[in-house]
C-alpha cells in the first residue's frame, strides 16, 4: 500500500481512542441505509469544529460575487462541505463554482523558508484519489437544484502553474473566497500573486497554517503578497489555526 505521510500531534493515547472510535463506526449496528445520516454520532469535537468553521466562511461571502477556490484540496472534504452549503444557502446560484487545486502526490517541492519538518511528497493521497473524489462531487451536485450544469471543477498539478493557466482560459473569474490549505511556502505565495487582482472587497482569503511554527512559509508568503499589517487576521474560537482576512 502506498504510504501517506504527513506530520502529526496527537499522543499514542489519543491515536488509540480514535481507533477506537473508528472501529465502532466500522462495525456500527445501525442499519447501513441510516448511517450517513447518523455521522454526527462518530464526529470528533474536532472535526466538527472544523466543519462548523467552514460553515461561517462560507456564510460570509454569500452576499459577495464570485467562485470558491481552494488550494490544497487533499481528500476533499472542503470542497464537498462548499457544494452542500451552496446547495442550502444559495441553490440556485449555479454562477457560485467550487474550485479545488491540488497535486494529489503531495507537495511538488519544498523551499527553505518552509523549515526543516516537510518534505517533497508529504501529504500525499492515494493513487487516482481524483477519481473517487469527483464521483463523490458529483453525487453531492445531484443533490441540489439545476443538477444537470456542472458547479465544480478538479485542477490537477502544481497549481503555480495550473492556476495561472486557469485564469487564463477563465478570464471572468471572480473570486468570493478562497481556502488556502498548500501549507508551504512557493505555492501558496504563487497562487496569492495570482487571486490579488481577481479579489473583491467583501472577498474572504482564509488560511489554515497562519502563524504556525510546523509551517512558517504560509506566513511568510501572505506577509510578502498582501502584508500582515494590511489587513486584520481573524480567527474563530471553534479552531485554534485557521485564519482569515476580508478584503476591505
Amino acid at each position: 500500500m502506498k504510504e501517506i505521510k504527513v506530520l502529526g500531534g496527537s499522543t499514542e493515547k489519543e491515536k488509540e481512542s480514535r481507533n477506537t472510535l473508528f472501529d465502532n463506526f466500522k462495525n456500527s449496528p445501525i442499519p447501513r441505509e441510516e448511517q450517513l445520516q447518523n455521522l454526527g454520532l462518530y464526529i470528533n469535537r474536532q472535526s466538527l469544529s472544523r466543519i462548523l468553521f467552514m460553515n461561517e466562511l462560507y456564510k460570509m461571502t454569500l452576499d459577495i460575487h464570485g467562485v470558491v477556490m481552494e488550494f490544497g484540496v487533499r481528500w476533499g472534504q472542503n470542497l464537498a462541505l462548499f457544494s452542500n452549503f451552496r446547495g442550502m444557502y444559495e441553490p440556485f446560484n449555479y454562477n457560485r463554482k467550487i474550485i479545488g487545486f491540488d497535486t494529489f502526490d503531495g507537495f511538488p517541492s519544498v523551499h527553505e523558508k518552509d523549515g526543516a519538518q516537510v518534505a517533497e511528497g508529504d501529504y500525499n493521497v492515494t493513487d487516482n484519489y481524483e477519481e473517487h473524489l469527483d464521483r463523490i462531487l458529483k453525487y453531492h451536485q445531484s443533490e441540489s437544484p439545476i443538477p444537470q450544469k456542472k458547479k465544480y471543477q478538479l485542477v490537477k498539478g502544481d497549481a503555480s502553474d495550473s492556476l495561472k493557466n486557469y485564469l487564463e482560459e477563465n478570464p471572468e473569474t471572480i473570486v468570493s473566497l478562497a481556502y488556502f490549505d498548500f501549507d508551504i511556502y512557493l505555492p501558496t505565495k504563487n497562487c496569492l500573486e495570482l487571486i490579488k487582482d481577481r479579489v473583491t472587497k467583501g472577498s474572504v482569503i482564509a488560511f489554515d497554517e497562519l502563524n504556525c511554527p510546523e509551517f512558517p512559509g504560509e506566513t511568510l508568503a501572505l506577509k510578502e503578497v498582501f502584508g500582515l499589517d494590511k489587513y486584520s487576521i481573524r480567527r474563530s474560537p471553534l479552531n485554534p489555526l485557521i485564519s482569515y482576512i476580508i478584503i476591505e
